[in-house]
């Protein structure tokens, strides 16, 4: 038996959500609510049913919600799509670089924005790549870390009980060490397993 009202017919997706007339989420689900009530399917089925109808009035309510923001998005006029051909060039990279630093800088209130564009210099953002791929390595700085407090540590306990004074360069001196250490640290297991870190 087919009816016009069939709870499967309304809930079509989308698409068909979409184009109603003027429905609300709201009338939907009541109009599948009192169908569901009246007994529309077979009577052997009612609270099967009724739960079906129940669960679909919530699917079509939540797509006539969601279909509604979408389909407004979708009839923005969308810039038209470039057609590229082979890999993206470096120049193509730095436009698109250039464009996107831009949008997001606009964003930005005006002290914000005039730092980012000191620190997305190419001159700094360049030396900020090498200092981080060499000097300043997370293990070496966690290493020297480590070594400085240990390092340090011992030499005050062991200079305090021989009656002898610090004189302050013990720190940076276990901080250099252990940045070594870190450094080789690093590089051997780079030899080992090939991988960077």
């Amino acid at each position: 038996m087919t009816n016009s009202n069939n709870p499967e017919q309304l809930n079509n997706g989308p698409e068909r959500s979409a184009e109603t007339s003027g429905e609300t989420a709201r009338e939907q689900l009541e109009k599948l609510a009192n169908n569901a009530e009246r007994g529309i399917e077979a009577p052997h089925d009612g609270e099967k049913s009724a739960e079906r109808a129940r669960h679909e009035a919530l699917e079509s309510a939540i797509s006539v919600e969601s279909g509604g923001a979408e389909t407004y998005r979708d009839s923005e006029p969308a810039a038209a799509p470039v057609i590229r051909r082979g890999p993206i060039s470096k120049k193509q990279r730095e436009n698109s670089y250039k464009r996107t630093m831009k949008q997001v800088q606009a964003e930005l209130p005006p002290v914000e924005r005039t730092f980012s564009k000191i620190i997305h210099n190419k001159a700094i953002e360049k030396t900020s790549e090498v200092v981080g791929s060499t000097v300043a390595r997370p293990n070496a700085i966690l290493a020297g870390a480590i070594f400085a407090f240990v390092l340090t540590l011992i030499t005050y306990l062991v200079a305090k009980n021989i009656g002898y004074s610090l004189s302050g360069f013990e720190t940076i001196a276990a901080f250099v060490i252990g940045w070594v250490v870190g450094i080789l640290y690093d590089y051997l297991r780079l030899l080992v397993t090939g991988k960077k870190s």
